[in-house]
């Protein structure tokens, strides 16, 4: 029997393994399929704090990780596959191994869904990416393109123009699903084109392996054409890693983890951190105030329960 679980090690579930090991808890943290979550596939991070220079997202990563080892975390590479209640405490299934716990942090974020084509997995940090905030600075004074129709897409559109030099949002029907307010700001942004009835249909990169421009196919008449822009925002939404839950921890119709006091989901000493929750904000450093938040009020629960 486990004291604390945490799913997840990302920057919420290794800042709350750090937490919870330093106060004597023994966690076990499960990796996922994801080890490391986002971050891991980004380049350089600017807007962590204490890092005046910078640091490579995998490097922040595995600094973490070995904070928390060194506290005395456990980790081990497993998918969390089935989570059950089980009589005031909780058992998941764990690559096929029952593993019980009086207390979960789940932190298993939440994936962002990309377009499918031809080496994107490469080109992600290289002019591909799925976050404005933590890449549009890097483009300033050239042009990009932002991929999706809803609120997410003119967001990120309108983050956008306080660098870029002009902002291409892409869509492949002829109107805009962000509500009516998001929509106007976005089209009526002199910095803003839209292309209508357009999907991005292949990447188009440079000798060093940057993204130099789009290869887009227009849907109604399939005609083919490049687009030059220096980076890809992919706006189409996030998936949260929520899938073992279900049925069993309440969940917004988008399957977002409700937290109904602090982190605390519906079930007592159950709690959630970081993207798994949030669809607002998606930062690496609220994730880890969310990470840490829970591993305090993870602590709690277990002396009320002692």
């Amino acid at each position: 029997m486990q004291k604390v679980i945490i799913v997840g090690t990302g920057c919420a579930g290794l800042t709350a393994a750090i937490y919870t090991a330093r106060a004597n808890l023994n966690p076990l943290v499960l990796e996922g399929r994801e080890p490391g979550g986002q971050l891991t596939s980004t380049t350089l991070v600017e807007n962590f704090p204490g890092f005046p220079e910078g640091i490579d997202g995998p490097q922040l990563i595995m600094n973490m990780h070995r904070q928390a080892e060194k506290f005395g975390a456990e980790f081990k590479y497993a998918e969390v596959q089935e989570f059950e209640p089980v009589n005031g405490h909780y058992r998941l299934k764990v690559d096929g191994e029952s593993i019980e716990s009086h207390s979960l942090i789940i932190a298993s974020g939440a994936s962002a869904k990309w377009l499918g084509l031809d080496a994107e997995c490469r080109f992600k940090g290289h002019g591909v990416t799925s976050c404005a905030t933590c890449d549009g600075a890097f483009y300033r004074n050239v042009p990009v393109c932002v991929i999706g129709g809803g609120d997410t897409a003119t967001e990120e559109a309108i983050f956008l123009t306080r660098f870029a030099s002009e902002v291409f949002l892409i869509h492949r029907r002829d109107s805009l699903r962000a509500t009516k307010i998001m929509a106007a700001r976005a089209l009526n942004h002199p910095k803003i084109n839209p292309i209508w009835n357009t999907e991005v249909s292949r990447y188009l990169a440079d000798k060093k392996g940057e993204i130099e421009a789009v290869e887009l196919r227009n849907v109604e008449t399939g005609k083919l054409s490049n687009l030059e822009v220096k980076c890809v925002f992919v706006a189409i939404g996030h998936t949260p890693n929520t899938e073992p839950f279900k049925g069993k921890i309440e969940m917004d119709q988008n399957g977002y983890l409700l937290q109904k006091k602090g982190t605390q989901t519906n079930l007592p000493g159950v709690f959630a951190a970081g993207d798994v929750a949030d669809p607002n904000y998606r930062q690496a450093v609220t994730a880890a105030g969310q990470g840490c938040a829970a591993a305090i009020e993870v602590e709690r629960y277990l002396t009320d329960l002692e």
